[in-house]
């Protein structure tokens, strides 16, 4: 008898940990924009030789509130790769959960090696450690967007997912827009800047979900949907993810943003709007009518 609750399934379990993961990384992005990741005096795991700071809103809080998120996010990270190690799954699904264990602790000792400026690592808080930290936590997400898409469902995607992840991949894209540094829509604030990760992390998980379906439609077919369609959008989605953490990196202070960074900045995010836009619209409408006259390809 299992004492599982029957409405807890792997997928949901796992999308809830993506979701812990994306607000992970925008936590430690505003984190970071307030510059409170040095609050703790080079301190870790301890914060100004506390376990537990005040709880009152101030750097040193705000910093601890990071780790403690890291550490409940961190644990259900294991939790989803030892789900797909004792349930039946897949072996990309188990490798996708495993890696982001396996890399986890790369970004842990990452994250401790930040905040121990003049501490335990001199120069921890440098741009180096920022982009190594920034890009690993970037593949955490991406390794767990991928086990949540194989995970669920019998492993079997459909042409509607294909669709929704399309659509969510466009709508986090434009919806980053508004926050990105490079459309001075809004002040690039820490909140606008936890804003613009948030929604393009949304974006990145939505174009993720659409070149794993779009892949397996390829592979194996979806009914209503072309091999030579499924083809289209999934290079087409995979263009814009390319585009969109090009703007993800850029909008941390990786380089001096001069006006040439920023013009590269404003290139990249509308080569992801208008390649993410265009695989949904191929996705939606591109490929009933190739359906009906052309073989999918499959065993």
């Amino acid at each position: 008898m299992s004492l599982r609750p029957a409405w807890l399934t792997f997928r949901r379990y796992a999308a809830a940990t993506t979701g812990m993961t994306l607000t992970l990384f925008a936590i430690g992005v505003y984190t970071a924009a307030t510059g409170s990741g040095l609050a703790c005096e080079a301190q870790w795991p301890l914060c100004s030789d506390q376990l537990i700071p005040a709880m009152t809103i101030n750097p040193d809080f705000i910093e601890w509130f990071h780790r403690a998120w890291a550490m409940v996010t961190g644990f259900l990270i294991i939790g989803t790769a030892g789900w797909t190690w004792l349930g039946s799954f897949d072996r990309r699904t188990r490798l996708a959960a495993t890696l982001a264990v396996v890399i986890l602790p790369l970004q842990i000792t990452v994250g401790a090696i930040t905040v121990t400026v003049g501490g335990l690592v001199p120069g921890g808080y440098a741009v180096s450690t920022h982009a190594a930290h920034l890009v690993v936590a970037l593949t955490i997400f991406t390794l767990l967007g991928l086990a949540t898409v194989w995970g669920g469902g019998g492993g079997r995607g459909s042409a509607r997912l294909l669709r929704v992840a399309a659509t969510v991949g466009v709508a986090g894209i434009a919806a980053s827009a508004v926050f990105s540094r490079a459309v001075p829509f809004v002040t690039y604030s820490p909140g606008a800047q936890a804003g613009f990760y948030a929604a393009g992390l949304a974006g990145h998980l939505g174009l993720v979900a659409t070149v794993a379906f779009a892949t397996e439609a390829v592979r194996s077919g979806y009914p209503g949907v072309s091999a030579s369609a499924a083809g289209t959008v999934r290079f087409l989605a995979a263009g814009a993810m390319a585009a969109l953490v090009a703007t993800l990196l850029l909008g941390r202070d990786l380089v001096l943003y001069t006006p040439g960074w920023e013009r590269l900045n404003l290139a990249a995010l509308s080569v992801a709007v208008a390649l993410a836009a265009a695989a949904a619209w191929v996705a939606r409408d591109g490929d009933d009518a190739g359906a009906a006259t052309e073989p999918i390809g499959g065993d």
